[in-house]
């Protein structure tokens, strides 16, 4: 026996004092409505209905369950309802890991348009350029910059990092323009370091795949020491269009070397797998993902 079920179908015969009319109610024929009351009885150990062949009335057993168990399925409404509301409305922290320039940059500028849509919601941004462990640290949603590592986490692919070689104008107009891999050995460059070894600048052009390791005036793990470098006109840089997205549109910076191309990099969101993903997480990533995708530096 459903027990729930039964309790639901004994309160509306209570309240409409006909098997047949609860029949319909509930979509199914009498004797099922019947066999459950029961079946409720018998697990009761109680009569709960007195029943004649004209009328239904409850016993005084009947009238205390019905007086509890109606308050009991009200709450359990009630929690439903709250449920339903939660999912229809996210609510509570959403705790979020982000790179440290790149978040900056591109994720925190989204954080107000994304609370006054979900004003139950607020964000805790814990901010890492390495990844951080999202189960042990309690974390709802990480966004790394990279192809994933195999892992148990749930991986969506949410933008790309295009890169390309970058300079000021100012610089260009002193330096020259660069437009070939082999016209960089006339310039400086600042070089990331990933792991204490420089990161070389591979293109693939019209001759195929190039890789150059330029002259570097400065090397460092840091992307906004790149970003700054390449502003006061130091050097050029092999970087992701995002860490120069205001200085592009604004002409301030160019990317050069248009005929040659650069592996673009997947930007991700990661999320630890759940039969029902939380309904803050869906909507954040949705929002991300849609947000990245009308951004021509991130799509």
């Amino acid at each position: 026996m459903d027990q729930l079920a039964a309790v639901r179908i004994f309160l509306r015969v209570a309240e409409t004092g006909s098997f047949s009319a609860v029949a319909r109610e509930f979509g199914v024929a009498q004797p099922t409505v019947s066999k459950q009351v029961a079946a409720l009885e018998a697990h009761l150990g109680a009569q709960l209905l007195a029943r004649t062949s004209r009328s239904l009335s409850l016993t005084e057993p009947g009238q205390q369950y019905y007086e509890a168990t109606k308050a009991l399925t009200a709450e359990l409404d009630a929690a439903e309802a709250s449920i339903g509301r939660r999912r229809a409305s996210p609510s509570g922290v959403l705790r979020v890991t982000v790179p440290p320039a790149f978040g900056r940059q591109h994720v925190t500028p989204l954080l107000g348009g994304f609370l006054a849509r979900y004003a139950e919601l607020s964000v805790d941004l814990i901010v890492s350029e390495r990844p951080i462990d999202l189960v042990h640290h309690g974390l709802d949603v990480g966004i790394r910059i990279g192809e994933p590592k195999a892992s148990s986490l749930i991986c969506r692919r949410i933008g790309s990092s295009p890169r390309a070689v970058m300079a000021t104008k100012d610089y260009l107009e002193r330096c020259g323009e660069p437009r070939a891999p082999s016209e960089l050995a006339d310039h400086y460059g600042v070089v990331l370091m990933l792991q204490s070894v420089p990161r070389e600048w591979r293109f693939t052009g019209p001759a195929g795949v190039e890789t150059v390791t330029p002259r570097a005036r400065l090397r460092t793990n840091d992307p906004e020491n790149i970003r700054q470098a390449v502003l006061s006109g130091l050097c050029l840089a092999l970087a992701p269009k995002w860490l120069f997205a205001n200085e592009l549109a604004s002409g301030e910076v160019r990317a050069v070397m248009a005929d040659y191309q650069t592996r673009q990099i997947p930007i991700n969101a990661l999320y630890p797998p759940a039969r029902h993903v939380p309904p803050k997480v869906r909507v954040f990533i949705d929002f991300l993902a849609k947000a990245f995708a009308g951004n021509p530096v991130l799509a």
